[in-house]
């Protein structure tokens, strides 16, 4: 396993973005819209952000990014980390991808100052749940695109100042 950090429209990040929203339209049965929330580049650039693609033998297997958010009308607090496009491939699901992948973007985003990761995701990705929570998420007050959906649900968790500098084990492309 390689894990490389990449712009969020790096092709390989992009085929993995297409496959995660074909999975959230399956799920949710909105045809082909997928989850809607504005994102581009710019927000994952270091230091305000970071997105990363897992390979397994050259090939693409898992993604997740972070980008920097801050206090507005959204719901959002100052020194918040927002997790968005976490997603592992169902053919590599079951071996931990998903947990490493977390793991490096909080301690990326602590390296960065952030001082509380946040994500929102549905109540049909259970798995994803399962994940968070079993990371120490909890339950916050729902903010972003989504806070006012029925199915969406939004946890928090504070990140301990920690020393900075790079993620070990990431490669930049």
């Amino acid at each position: 396993m390689r894990i490389r950090r990449v712009s969020f429209d790096h092709a390989d990040a992009v085929k993995l973005h297409g496959r995660v929203q074909l999975e959230y339209a399956e799920r949710y049965g909105n045809g082909d819209e997928g989850d809607v929330t504005p994102l581009g580049p710019s927000m994952f650039e270091p230091p305000h952000g970071l997105y990363l693609v897992v390979y397994e033998e050259g090939i693409p297997v898992a993604t997740g990014g972070w980008r920097s958010q801050d206090e507005d009308d959204v719901g959002y607090a100052n020194g918040d980390a927002e997790i968005k496009r976490m997603y592992v491939i169902p053919q590599a699901r079951g071996r931990g991808l998903a947990r490493t992948v977390l793991a490096t973007l909080e301690d990326n985003a602590r390296a960065a100052g952030r001082t509380r990761m946040v994500l929102e995701t549905g109540i049909n990705l259970t798995e994803a749940i399962s994940l968070y929570v079993s990371n120490g998420y909890e339950p916050c007050t729902k903010f972003g695109h989504y806070r006012f959906d029925e199915l969406s649900r939004c946890y928090a968790k504070p990140l301990v100042a920690a020393g900075g500098g790079d993620v070990p084990n990431v490669a930049a492309v």
